[in-house]
This record gives structure tokens, sequence and C-alpha cells, in this order.
């Protein structure tokens, strides 16, 4: 396993020092190879598949703006989702302020006090519609944490190499969000759990 994801690094690395010399066919392999990892982090941030995609670009095209600041040895798929977090947060940030700017001036009145759980249970018609809203539900670190492990198949170590916190931190954090989703997930299905 260990010299199989060497070799897997070396393609990387070569990949990478092509798409430096401007090899465009480079480019768009590492974007084959990991738009879905990217999307599936940029998703759990929006749950919305047009903002996931929007975040996808620009990753890629922050990677190859910055690609001459990657370092051999790295591990790219730690730098290129450190680079989606770090965008889906400027944009999460940039959106909340804009909400709060938008709402300033707006009667109470006016403003969207409906109860989400309520349209969201009627959507819940199979396991996944339902996992999917349970995840949303999570606080932002236990989902980050949930989907890097779980649909993205990273190691706690990686993880908190992203995330920038320590590895039992992860641990813990997967552990509240297995925990709640169990919780989350019981009254749709009974007592199957």
């Amino acid at each position: 396993m260990e010299t199989k994801q060497r070799d897997n690094d070396g393609d990387v690395y070569l990949l990478l020092e092509k798409i430096k010399s401007g090899d465009r066919e480079a480019f768009v392999t590492i974007t084959r190879l990991y738009q879905r990892k990217v999307f599936a982090l940029a998703y759990t941030f929006f749950r919305n598949k047009e903002d996931a995609l929007d975040i996808v670009q620009e990753t890629f095209l922050r990677v190859y703006q910055k690609i001459d600041m990657f370092k051999k040895g790295r591990n790219f798929q730690n730098w290129l989702l450190q680079i989606t977090k770090n965008l889906c947060i400027d944009c999460y940030r940039k959106r909340k302020s804009k909400e709060h700017h938008l709402n300033e001036g707006m009667d109470i009145s006016e403003l969207d006090v409906s109860d989400p759980q309520a349209s969201e249970t009627h959507k819940a018609s199979d396991i996944n519609s339902i996992l999917s809203i349970c995840i949303k539900r999570l606080s932002e670190k236990q989902r980050m944490v949930f989907v890097l492990k779980q649909y993205n198949q990273l190691e706690y170590s990686e993880i908190a190499q992203i995330l920038n916190v320590a590895t039992g931190t992860v641990k813990s954090l997967h552990f509240k969000a297995a925990q709640n989703l169990r919780t989350l997930v019981s009254p749709y299905l009974g007592s199957q759990l």
C-alpha cells in the first residue's frame, strides 16, 4: 500500500512539474483526478451544487496561478483541499456579511422565519436525502471532518493538517459528528440504528 502511494505521489509530482512548465494537458489531468474531492468539500459548506461548482472552478484557478508555491514532498491533495477550505470560508464570510447588510434595513415581518425542518422532512424520501439533511445540521467543523473522513476517505492526520488543528481534535470532532448523526437520523429510521 505504501509503495502504491509513493507511485501515485510520483505521478502527481510529475504532472505538477509539467503544469509548472505550461502543460495544459497535465492541468486537465490533475483537475480530473481531484475535482470530485474538491466538490465534496465545497458542497459540505454550501449544500448547493452551483456554489460548490463555483468553488471547484476557483480552486483550480488558484492552483494554476500558485502552482510555483507548491513544494515537492508535500501532500498535494492536502494542499489542494486547504485552498478549497480557505475559499469556502472566504465565500461564506462574504455572503454572511452581505446578508447582514441586506437584512439590516428590513422590518422583522419581512424576514423569512419559516421552519426549515418542515420542508426538509418532506424532502427526505430516501436514506441519502435523510443523511444529507442530517449532515447539514451538524456544526461546521463536525460536518467538514465527517465529510473529509467518510466521503474523501482522508486519514485523521491529513484532516488535521488541512484544518490546522490537532489530530486528537479531529478524532473527537468525527466521533461527535457520528454520535450526532445517529441521534439526528434515528427519528427518520425508527429503531433500526
